[in-house]
């Protein structure tokens, strides 16, 4: 895999329900093509060519002698870091992204540093040992459909939808935190699916985060597309009221924003937080 070394790696967020975030990886080998915001974003800034300079990703190979420059600068800032926006940090058959991303979670772990973590990979067990890895730590899958063709089509290099499931299921068994990002979530004339079938594949998670799709003209042409997403909205609050799932959706998606929700994710258990402490002994500023 190439390598390309950076200055900084944790920035500040502006995203609704992240704090600080970090991507220690530059392109994403999923491919994704609903499009893909990160991709666009970098080729308007020049740093890729094209999409198939995007879908070989590039390792930053100084991520960890930076964090260790970062962290105690800024960790008294930092109440969660975000793990990725712009890259994926369990991307699929990519085992060095993966072997950075442990290590950079324990980093910030034994910091006292929390992490949210969102892949369309697959989760390693090890994140499961509580002698290395935060309790605190929250894990979310992004699942918009159960739909073999529409992922071929929209996320071809991504992880089969059943098995990222299995992967989250697998740490919420072991009593960790985990939700699932359904966004961006096409409208029925790019794939006809019921939402409800999806929601109850995730009926064990703890949030939902729900979004449209954007920069998508198939979405515009798309009759009725903002009463359409409105209606699946409802539809998400409805399922997550009835079985205690906390959830925000994300801003634009509903005909009324609702700012409260934004708040799940700065929440801390701080019993959970006191249960780490003891365990790895790094200590938490709660």
């Amino acid at each position: 895999m190439q390598k390309i070394q950076r200055k900084s790696l944790l920035y500040k967020s502006g995203v609704e329900y992240a704090d600080y975030c970090i991507n220690h990886v530059e392109g994403c080998s999923h491919g994704c093509r609903f499009p893909c915001y990160a991709m666009m974003m970098k080729k308007r800034c020049g740093v890729i060519k094209d999409y198939k300079d995007w879908i070989k990703p590039k390792i930053v190979s100084n991520a960890l002698e930076i964090l260790d420059k970062e962290i105690p600068r800024l960790k008294n800032k930092i109440k969660v870091v975000h793990l990725c926006f712009t890259t994926d940090p369990f991307m699929f058959n990519q085992p060095e992204i993966s072997i950075l991303t442990l290590k950079i979670i324990e980093k910030l772990n034994s910091n006292g540093i929390r992490c949210t973590v969102l892949t369309k990979g697959i989760f390693p067990k090890e994140l499961a040992d509580r002698k290395k890895y935060s309790i605190s730590n929250e894990y979310a899958i992004t699942l918009v459909s159960l739909d073999k063709k529409f992922k071929d089509i929209f996320e071809p290099g991504a992880a089969p939808y059943n098995k990222r499931i299995e992967s989250l299921k697998y740490l919420h068994e072991k009593g960790l935190k985990t939700w699932v990002s359904m966004e961006p979530y096409p409208t029925p004339n790019l794939v006809p699916q019921s939402l409800e079938q999806i929601l109850n594949k995730l009926d064990f998670v703890d949030k939902i985060v729900f979004g449209k799709l954007n920069y998508n003209v198939k979405v515009s042409e798309f009759q009725d597309n903002k009463e359409f997403y409105n209606e699946c909205a409802n539809t998400v609050v409805d399922f997550c009221d009835e079985r205690n799932i906390e959830y925000h959706i994300k801003y634009g998606t509903a005909k009324k924003d609702n700012k409260v929700t934004e708040k799940i994710f700065k929440k801390v258990d701080i019993k959970k937080d006191l249960d780490y402490c003891v365990i790895a002994q790094p200590a938490f500023n709660i």
